[in-house]
């Protein structure tokens, strides 16, 4: 089983998965890589996994699913593009050989869902859409922080050697702020000089692990006490919600 990531627009990532004969996509913003990578390696597109509603993750299913008759499965609670099967957290789904187990992640948006597969060729693998991000997370343009702080709680539990497969290549401007946040954290000061080290070569920093998430990532650490005391002068309230809104907001204005 073969896990790519295939470019799309500036920074986007379709997470392709591949056995050599069929293929998975995940959030197909634009249809033409997924298109040229299944041409190119002689594949049959079994299925379109998608995340949230976006037009970024979505725009491209209706010409995959025209062009190949790949079958489309999507979250429960959100306007996508019609038909697809709809999912919830609790279900599961049997495809290329792997179980897929879905989990309900509201924050960026009001029906976000997260696919995670516990053995893809002995690792698991954890498709998170744009909840998750390496050494950050996705702004809430829906969901409440006390609802995106428990979806991240809910991720970050999942095993260390999850491969994170998030939809965005934001992690070097990710990795400043989380600089800024905690400049005192070794191992993050470490993952910085490894992922430039990679963007010089041109290569994708993803997929990123949750076990070095947990070391690297603010938005995973709020409850760290350098990460709470980064924050607290700028919370109006010093709650968990209070503290993970906080630094939200400071990444929102983050230059």
């Amino acid at each position: 089983m073969t896990l790519l990531p295939l470019p799309a627009f500036d920074d986007n990532y379709i997470w392709m998965l591949l056995d050599g004969h069929q293929a998975l996509v995940v959030d197909p913003g634009d249809a033409q890589p997924v298109l040229q990578a299944l041409q190119t390696q002689h594949l049959q597109l079994q299925a379109i996994l998608v995340t949230h509603h976006h037009a970024d993750h979505v725009g491209g299913v209706a010409e995959l699913r025209a062009a190949t008759g790949a079958t489309v499965h999507g979250p429960a609670g959100e306007d996508m593009p019609e038909p697809l099967q709809r999912y919830s957290e609790g279900d599961v789904l049997d495809l290329l050989g792997l179980r897929f187990e879905v989990l309900d992640v509201p924050g960026h948006t009001a029906g976000h869902i997260a696919w995670y597969c516990p053995d893809a060729d002995g690792t698991p693998v954890l498709f998170c859409g744009d909840t998750l991000f390496s050494g950050g997370c996705g702004r809430l343009f829906e969901g409440t922080p006390a609802q995106m702080l428990a979806s991240l709680d809910k991720l970050a539990a999942l095993p260390g050697n999850t491969r994170v497969c998030c939809a965005h290549e934001y992690t070097l401007s990710n990795l400043r702020f989380a600089r800024a946040v905690e400049p005192g954290n070794a191992v993050l000061q470490q993952y910085i000089q490894h992922c430039e080290r990679l963007r010089a070569r041109q290569q994708p920093t993803l997929p990123s692990t949750l076990a070095v998430e947990r070391d690297i990532n603010p938005f995973l650490r709020t409850r760290q006490p350098a990460v709470v005391q980064a924050v607290q002068p700028r919370a109006q309230a010093r709650d968990e919600a209070g503290i993970f809104a906080a630094l939200r907001l400071w990444k929102n204005d983050f230059r």
